[in-house]
């Protein structure tokens, strides 16, 4: 016969968001995040968009660079099917992720896995972005990151878009993107 450990019979899944603007570290914090549980002999998944193919095809890499194994996914429902026996899912440019996301973490969560899912709370124009507002309302973290705005210097608000192209997915970098606060980005887009 074994003894349990307290809480080793049931462990406690929870939803975590990191969200903000472009630049503002959300992959860095969910590396992170997730070298920890690594490092805690946990077992871990990530997934990211099967379109984020900026810095690599398979990696989730941060814009300093810094990277980690993922599986790219082409639909939230993949997610369910490929965390089996997973303690720490987590999941990159969620934003870009079909609304399904909420259900499957939810589902995660309610099996004991801990979730950790980062992207962009906003697009380019300022508008909730996916499924991330969805997220933030049942999470039960929820981290706001913040960039600094490139033209004052205050907390940045959204990723302005610096190029003309109104499509709402522009995968980008500085040259397609700026962070800005909500005063400089008024000015920049003539918002009264």
């Amino acid at each position: 016969m074994t003894e349990q450990i307290a809480g080793e019979a049931h462990r406690q899944g929870r939803i975590e968001v990191v969200c903000g603007s472009m630049f503002s570290g959300k992959t860095e914090e969910l590396i992170r995040r997730m070298k920890r549980a690594k490092f805690a002999r946990q077992r871990v998944e990530i997934f990211k968009p099967a379109i984020d193919t900026r810095y690599s095809d398979n990696d989730v890499v941060s814009h300093d660079q810094n990277a980690i194994p993922s599986t790219p996914v082409d639909n939230s429902s993949s997610i369910l099917l490929l965390s089996s026996d997973i303690d720490v899912v987590g999941i990159d440019e969620a934003q870009f992720m079909d609304m399904g996301l909420v259900e499957v973490c939810n589902q995660l969560a309610y099996r004991g896995v801990r979730v950790i899912v980062a992207g962009l709370d906003m697009d380019f124009k300022g508008v909730p972005f996916g499924p991330i507002p969805a997220l933030c309302a049942i999470a039960d973290d929820v981290t706001k990151v913040h960039a600094i705005c490139v033209k004052c210097g205050n907390l940045a608000y959204v990723s302005h878009r610096l190029v003309e192209n109104d499509k709402r997915v522009l995968l980008g970098e500085t040259q397609e993107y700026e962070p800005l606060c909500r005063e400089c980005y008024r000015k920049a887009t003539g918002e009264q």
